[in-house]
């Protein structure tokens, strides 16, 4: 907190004359509204004692003391005994007023034409923010707090923050990784996949999509074409659009991608095999053999993203690259689906001179993960904490998807669903003219949070029947009662219990 006799955090605050028409106090006022509104001063910095800042201006104590005092009765302050004045906290509800020097750099510098990239012209992220204030919250990618397994987290932390661990996190590790890290992503998580690599060949990131950035930036340029599963992941497609490079749409099917339609000319090839974005189907060993071959045939680089792959499947498969024998397919892994997404624990896995680059290019852009988070997540490997999470939430998310499929069976007939063997959401197709946007906002009303699915399409306009409902945060209980309120927000009246 901020010493609150501090001169140089409000010199720039107040500018008080005696040439102003004005009268001190309503200088001193006028001076601490426009900070307030400006957003200058945080609800948790205590103002300066009415002492203080008499002497600071040069003025009475009771020209201050009044001046506060009118504040307070105005809402602008409050006053806390013994602590000070603060901030009212509900005068910063209200939306910020740009101040003068803001509104001059706003009309003079135009950043949309100095940018490079298109970056917020891309797709948008799915609009789940407040997904934890509703009722019903069909989401994917969240966490439930009720499954998290905070004693074993805190515990990890605890043990993280110990004298002599501090001495191995704390450093500067440059373009290094916590080495027991790498050992427990070397030994828990990838042979449960199928991979075995060495720890050269394992690099940590900021989740799969810092992975993605990185392998895009370092492989990929303009006039790259990268072949997608069509529907696919959106913010890959943005990510591999960034660096410059042709995204190609190919159809998938029960099957997955249907392998014999990835174009030869395609220098890279972009899959989710172990559950395909956003349908969740897995790909056949028959499209996997397919793949690799063709891969192998044309030089092509495949990336597999091991999409929800981490958690207990009823009919698991190993990972495309346990069948790679070229080194060209390129591992992303990530723990945001089992521990946390707001860790953002990611890994690749690719072949040692890769990983080598990898490294070099990420020293560059965030040197390495912060270190007291790998530690934390080392210990929570070894100890055996991730594997019992892994079954916990397993056994969870299969009952929920279970109840799910039987729900909109019951209460959504004309809606398909695919059935998936694992993950940890549902894809649902609609009927002909079915808008899941305009469903969507429907559903919220009734305190239901479904996902359109038209942005995992490369051409969303064409494809707005479609809809992922998520089960990694909604409790068992309120699956059905969820359904029901999107069947009424659908327009049909669902039947009685």
């Amino acid at each position: 907190m901020p010493v609150r006799n501090d001169a140089a955090i409000w010199s720039g605050l107040f500018r008080i004359s005696t040439d102003s028409g004005q009268t001190l106090q309503a200088q001193i006022r006028q001076a601490i509204v426009a900070a307030i509104l400006d957003r200058q001063i945080a609800a948790s910095m205590p103002l300066p004692s009415c002492r203080i800042l008499a002497e600071k201006l040069g003025v009475a104590r009771g020209t201050v003391v009044l001046a506060f005092q009118q504040l307070v009765d105005q809402g602008f302050l409050i006053a806390k005994e013994r602590r000070g004045h603060f901030v009212n906290p509900e005068v910063l509800t209200s939306p910020a007023k740009p101040t003068q020097r803001q509104q001059v750099a706003n009309e003079t510098i135009d950043w949309k034409a100095r940018r490079q990239v298109p970056a917020t012209e891309l797709q948008s992220p799915s609009n789940q923010v407040n997904w934890i204030k509703y009722s019903y919250p069909f989401v994917y990618g969240q966490f439930d707090p009720a499954l998290f397994p905070t004693a074993e987290w805190r515990e990890c932390n605890r043990m993280a923050l110990a004298v002599l661990e501090i001495r191995n996190w704390a450093a500067d590790m440059v373009d290094r990784d916590d080495p027991l890290l790498i050992e427990q992503i070397q030994a828990r998580l990838l042979p449960r996949r199928g991979i075995f690599a060495n720890p050269d060949e394992i690099i940590v990131t900021l989740g799969a999509q810092n992975a993605l950035y990185m392998l895009a930036t370092l492989l990929m340029a303009k006039g790259s074409k990268v072949a997608m599963e069509e529907p696919g992941y959106p913010d890959a497609r943005s990510i591999f659009n960034l660096a410059g490079a042709e995204t190609v749409p190919v159809r998938v099917d029960p099957e997955g991608i249907v392998a014999e339609e990835v174009p030869a000319d395609c220098g890279f090839v972009f899959v989710t095999p172990s559950h395909h974005c956003p349908t969740m189907v897995p790909l056949s060993t028959r499209r996997r053999q397919r793949l690799l071959a063709d891969a192998m045939a044309r030089d092509q680089i495949v990336i597999e993203d091991g999409y929800d792959s981490q958690l207990l499947d009823d009919a698991p498969q190993q990972a495309l690259k346990s069948l790679d024998r070229t080194g060209r397919v390129i591992y992303v892994g990530s723990m945001s689906k089992t521990l946390a997404p707001g860790l953002r624990i990611g890994y690749i896995v690719a072949p040692a001179d890769l990983i080598a680059e990898l490294r070099a290019l990420r020293r560059f852009m965030l040197r390495h993960p912060p270190a007291n988070n790998q530690r934390a997540v080392a210990l929570f490997l070894s100890l055996g904490h991730h594997e019992a999470l892994v079954r916990r939430l397993s056994a969870a998310f299969g009952e929920r998807r279970r109840r799910l499929i039987q729900a909109v069976n019951a209460f959504l007939p004309e809606w398909r669903a695919t059935d998936p063997a694992g993950g940890a959401s549902v894809w649902l197709e609609g009927p002909p003219g079915m808008d899941t946007c305009a469903l969507s906002e429907a559903a919220a009303a009734r305190s239901v949070v479904i996902e359109p699915g038209k942005r995992f399409f490369a051409r969303g306009d064409r494809h707005t029947q479609f809809m992922r409902l998520g089960i990694s945060s909604i409790a068992l209980q309120h699956i059905e009662p969820g359904i029901r309120e999107l069947a009424t927000a659908a327009g049909r009246r669902p039947a009685a219990a």
